[in-house]
């Protein structure tokens, strides 16, 4: 105990009782729960799944004329890059680990690669959280409110939003490297992350953390919600203006798809992170430990939301306005949301019409 003391005030604050005694010994336990093999497999996968979803995806936004159309495919080019890139740079050095079984302490003594899988794993795990109730905010607006915007949101602005959830997401990613809590390695020794200590700073952190990715859950369940029920409405409005409308439903079932792979894959996670972290420690741990049932757990949480990062691309592959027409051969014609609004200015109304037209 004395000797792992000792090393462990010559090592970054990444390294807790458990890495110790993990890294020096062979655990039958961790063979039987971590595979090389899972994580290789799921990584080639999802980055073949979200590449292809991104060749379809650049090549309907070259035949896309419609605003509103053009920037929802927007959102979904910035969250398929965005899992991408997250699969590709988390799973490269956690790959690289459990092919390689290199010492973290002799490789990153100083911590600083922990901290960047850490910040990854914060940035990656919450940009698509967070990009899902932005796709879900603007389809609200877009379908609710279509007189309160002349026209539809341009391809500059719909960038800039996606830009404004990265620079946020790694903001929130940021706190950890500068005192709000750790990065530590998670067991297998093969990844970093939020650590669950009852200390007020990771505490805090993690609250932060998991509240807001449940934050966003909420709001794109209100929001698809709200939604869903007016293009309801729409569709049963004998009364109406006929026009199509296949595009809004496009976009609603995708977005939905997208809502309820994020609230499956996610909210066990992020309700055990706040039930973990609230709950009495266990008395007979050492400095820093964490329970290994609580560890296991977590292991298997993350490996439900790496589900998340894989079926995302799925969504907008099968659930695309042709494949949807194939399954469901009278999408056809749709009644126009301004029908909704039969009060309004009949000019604002014909130049709403006349846009919508153009979608």
């Amino acid at each position: 105990m004395e000797a792992n003391g000792s090393l462990a005030g010559e090592l970054g604050s990444c390294f807790r009782s458990t890495n110790f005694s993990t890294s020096l010994s062979t655990n039958l336990s961790e063979k039987l729960i971590v595979s090389r093999w899972f994580s290789t497999a799921f990584g080639g996968i999802g980055l073949a799944s979200n590449l292809f979803a991104l060749c379809v995806l650049v090549s309907s936004s070259r035949k896309m004329h419609s605003r509103a159309r053009s920037s929802f495919l927007i959102f979904l080019c910035g969250l398929v890059v965005t899992d991408f890139l997250g699969l590709l740079v988390t799973g490269t050095i956690i790959i690289s680990y459990h092919f390689t079984k290199f010492s973290w302490m002799v490789v990153d003594p100083a911590c600083y690669l922990c901290n960047f899988l850490g910040l990854s794993m914060v940035f990656f795990g919450q940009c698509p959280l967070l990009l899902g109730a932005t796709m879900a905010g603007e389809r609200f607006f877009g379908i609710n409110r279509p007189f309160s915007r002349s026209t539809s949101m341009s391809k500059r602005r719909a960038w800039f939003m996606v830009g404004m959830v990265w620079a946020f997401s790694f903001s929130l990613g940021l706190l950890p490297i500068l005192g709000l809590g750790d990065y530590t390695l998670q067991f297998p020794n093969s990844w970093c992350f939020i650590t669950l200590l009852h200390d007020a700073k990771n505490v805090t952190f993690c609250l932060i953390f998991a509240l807001l990715g449940i934050l966003a859950v909420g709001l794109s369940f209100l929001f698809n919600t709200v939604s869903v029920v007016t293009l309801c409405r729409v569709y049963h409005d004998r009364e109406s203006v006929q026009r199509r409308r296949d595009s809004e439903v496009e976009m609603m079932v995708q977005l939905v798809g997208i809502m309820i792979i994020a609230t499956v894959c996610w909210l066990p996670l992020l309700i055990f992170i706040i039930q973990t972290v609230l709950q009495e420690p266990a008395p007979d741990l050492l400095p820093r430990q964490i329970p290994r049932q609580t560890e296991e757990m977590l292991l298997i949480y993350l490996r439900m939301v790496t589900w998340n990062q894989i079926l995302d691309p799925w969504v907008y592959i099968l659930f695309r306005r042709a494949v949807l027409k194939r399954i469901y051969p009278s999408l056809k014609t749709r009644p126009s949301i301004v029908s909704l609004y039969p009060m309004l200015n009949p000019s604002l109304r014909r130049k709403l019409t006349q846009e919508s037209v153009l979608q």
